[in-house]
C-alpha cells in the first residue's frame, strides 16, 4: 500500500480530494488528517475490521482505547450516553482540544474501545477534520498517525514519514496549531471529572466550570502494575525517540555542568532560548535544540514533538532537556516529556 498524499486548505473544504477521503473512510480504508492539536490516523469508528486496521498500521497494544471523533458535540448522543456535565464542556471547549469519555452505547464496537465499556470523544477544531467526518456519515476513530510509542506528528511531513506505506490517503493540511494531543476527562459518577490526560486546555479552565476536578496519579506518576489504560497517552513510555532521553530539574547553570560532566559521543540537547548561550559555552561539541522561551508554554508544545522527530533521525546516545514546572499548559508538557524519557529524572 502506498498513500496518496494531497493538500486541503482550510479555505478549500469542498476540493474533490475531501471527497476522495471520506469515500475512502466509508469503504474501511485508513486516512491521515489534520487536527488542532496532532495529526490523526482515521478509520470508521463503528467498524470492527476498520479499526483493527489502526492497530495494525500503528503496532499499537489493542488494550490502548481509541478516540472517536464527530463533527457536531451533539453527534455523542448516537455513541455515548451523554449528561448534562458533558454539554456544559461541550459548550465552552467544542468543538476544540478536548476529548471526554463517557459510558459507551452498542454503536461503538469494544475492538474501537480498547474492550472498556466507556469510549472517549471528542469534536475537533480544525475544519478539515470536521468537514471529513461530515462528509463521511459516521464518527472517524484516530489516534495520532504515527507507529505506536514514538512521538506524534504535527505536520504531513511526519506523518507521511511514519505512514506512507501504512494507509491509504495522507491530507497535508499544514503545521498543526497547538502540537500535543487533546485534554482528556472523565466524567465520574459522582458528577466530576477526572483529567486523564493533560492539554491546551488546562486544569484551571476546567475548574471554571464550577466542577470538581481530580487529576489522575498516573498524569505525572508510571500506570500503576495491573492498572487498565482509561485513554491514550497513560503507557510507562510514549511519545519517545529511539535514544535515551534525560529530563534535568535545575537552573541552567546545574543544567550544563550536569551535561559538561556526564558528556557522551553523541549528546543532544534541548534548551530554552535565553539559556542556549550560556550552555553551548559549557558543551560546545553537543548539538542544540531550541525549545522556545522558558515563559512562553504554547510555543514549546508547539514545538516538542517536531524536535524529538527531528532529534531521532540522528542517532543520539542521549537527548537532555530541562524538566518543565506543571503550572497551566505545563502540565501537558510535563505529562509527554516524562512519557518520552520514561522517567527518567535527575534533581540537580
Amino acid at each position: 500500500m502506498t498513500a496518496r498524499i494531497v493538500s486541503i486548505g482550510s479555505d478549500d473544504l469542498d476540493c474533490k480530494e475531501i471527497y476522495d477521503a471520506a469515500e475512502i473512510i466509508k469503504r474501511g480504508g485508513l486516512v491521515v488528517f489534520p487536527t488542532e492539536t496532532v495529526y490523526g490516523l482515521g478509520a470508521d469508528a463503528t467498524s470492527p475490521d476498520a479499526a483493527k486496521k489502526i492497530y495494525e498500521a500503528k503496532g499499537r497494544p489493542k488494550d490502548n482505547p481509541l478516540i472517536i471523533h464527530i463533527a457536531d458535540p451533539v453527534d455523542a448522543e448516537k455513541y455515548t450516553y451523554t449528561s448534562e456535565l458533558y454539554y456544559k464542556i461541550a459548550e465552552a471547549f467544542m468543538p476544540g482540544p478536548i476529548t471526554v469519555i463517557m459510558r459507551s452505547r452498542d454503536t461503538v464496537p469494544l475492538t474501537t474501545r480498547g474492550g472498556l465499556d466507556t469510549v472517549a470523544v471528542r469534536c475537533p477544531e480544525n475544519p478539515i477534520a470536521r468537514r471529513l467526518i461530515a462528509l463521511s456519515g459516521t464518527p472517524i476513530a484516530a489516534p495520532s498517525a504515527n507507529l505506536s510509542g514514538s512521538p506524534s506528528p504535527t505536520s504531513a511531513k511526519h506523518a507521511i514519514d511514519d505512514m506512507h506505506d501504512r494507509c491509504d490517503m495522507i491530507i497535508d493540511g499544514g503545521e498543526c496549531e497547538f502540537g500535543l494531543e487533546s485534554t482528556i476527562v472523565k466524567i465520574d459518577d459522582d458528577g466530576s471529572l477526572v483529567l486523564l490526560r493533560p492539554g491546551k486546555i488546562t486544569v484551571t479552565d476546567l475548574v471554571m466550570l464550577g466542577v470538581d476536578v481530580r487529576i489522575a496519579d498516573a498524569v505525572t506518576d508510571k500506570l500503576g502494575e495491573g492498572e487498565v489504560a482509561l485513554s491514550p497517552g497513560m503507557k510507562y513510555r510514549h511519545y519517545a525517540p529511539k535514544a535515551r532521553v534525560v529530563l534535568l530539574d535545575g537552573s541552567a547553570e546545574a543544567f550544563a555542568a550536569y551535561i559538561k560532566a556526564n558528556l557522551s559521543e553523541r549528546t543532544a540537547v534541548i534548551s530554552y532560548t535565553e539559556d542556549q548561550e550560556l550552555i553551548k559555552q559549557e558543551i560546545p561539541s553537543a548539538d542544540f535544540y531550541d525549545f522556545g522561551s522558558r515563559s512562553d508554554l504554547a510555543e514549546q508544545a508547539h514545538r516538542l514533538f517536531g524536535i524529538l522527530r527531528d532529534a531521532d533521525k540522528c542517532d543520539y546516545d542521549v537527548i537532555y532537556a530541562p524538566l518543565p514546572d506543571k503550572d497551566g499548559i505545563g502540565l501537558a508538557l510535563y505529562n509527554r516529556m516524562i512519557r518520552a524519557a520514561a522517567h527518567d529524572i535527575i534533581r540537580l
